[in-house]
């Protein structure tokens, strides 16, 4: 993969804003996958490393991650919350805080 890091699509509008001429190219669809699933793995550890009150933003960073990731693969947002929803639905959630240790 080339040096770079894929950015939200305004972040060259918002540099060039602040006086700045951002060096730019769009990624090809492998690239743009690649650096998608990257990117997934850049925001979960932001989201690791937060405090509480940076948590909601760091998580918004994740959902828009995966939004794209689904998308790119050809999965509307609405299909993947259904998605979601039948494996809770079949094995449920994380909000019981179950921890499993093993087997009797």
């Amino acid at each position: 993969m080339a040096d770079g890091k894929l950015v939200r699509d305004l972040i060259p509008q918002i540099i060039r804003e602040n006086g700045a001429e951002p060096m730019v190219y769009v990624a090809g669809p492998e690239e743009y996958r690649e650096r998608l699933r990257h990117k997934l793995g850049e925001e979960v550890a932001e989201f690791l490393s937060a405090d509480d009150s940076a948590a909601a933003e760091e998580l918004a960073d994740v959902l828009e991650v995966v939004h794209a990731l689904a998308l790119d693969l050809g999965i509307k947002p609405g299909h993947l919350e259904e998605l979601r929803a039948q494996k809770a639905e079949a094995r449920g959630g994380f909000v019981g805080r179950v921890v499993w240790t093993g087997n009797a």
